[in-house]
């Protein structure tokens, strides 16, 4: 029972972190689509899939999403609250559950990596879909974004993601106090 407390708060305080650097860092990272804004709150959705699995990490992204919807992308709603949760959740999921079976430095790139690749594959389909049925913009036009826009932007947001994930894992983890996985005890 104390265990699942302890790791309830912990939870609650990588969603709080989220939540925050979500609001505090927000800037767009293409020039000709300044509506797609960076911020690293997947970050500590990660690290939580990375200290507690994947569904540890969905449930950071599910609070951050709702928030999100709310507050910062009230403009797109439920529909940016969605896409927010698919994205970042299929990027925790696949990145902890590789991390879960290789708990090496190499297995949390290659899960980072997985991950990345994957939130970006299913932003194709997400976007063509949300985008066109439900923000009135023309298939067309969302399908002459996907290579010059929306592939980079999704490639760059969880390649950030992913590298600042590496650097703060460790001083995050013990500032929880959460025995540390193999991946950071390794020498880089």
């Amino acid at each position: 029972m104390r265990n699942e407390v302890n790791k309830i708060s912990r939870l609650a305080v990588l969603s709080a972190l989220s939540i925050l650097l979500m609001f505090l860092i927000r800037f767009p990272l293409i020039p000709a689509a300044p509506f797609l804004e960076y911020e690293p709150g997947d970050v500590p959705a990660l690290i939580a899939a990375f200290l507690f699995g994947p569904g540890a990490g969905v449930i950071v992204t599910l609070v951050v999403s709702l928030v999100q919807a709310l507050t910062v992308s009230a403009g797109s709603g439920w529909i940016g609250a969605i896409m927010h949760f698919v994205a970042t959740g299929t990027m925790v999921v696949v990145a902890g559950y590789i991390y879960k079976r290789v708990h090496t430095f190499k297995g949390a790139v290659i899960a980072l990596i997985a991950g990345s690749i994957s939130m970006t594959l299913v932003m194709i389909p997400l976007n063509l879909f949300f985008t066109t049925k439900f923000m009135n913009v023309p298939v067309e036009a969302v399908k002459a974004m996907l290579i010059p826009v929306i592939i980079p932007f999704n490639l760059l947001k969880a390649s950030l993601n992913s590298v600042l994930t590496v650097f703060v894992y460790k001083p995050v983890a013990k500032f929880l106090r959460v025995e540390l996985k193999p991946m950071m005890e390794e020498t880089r």
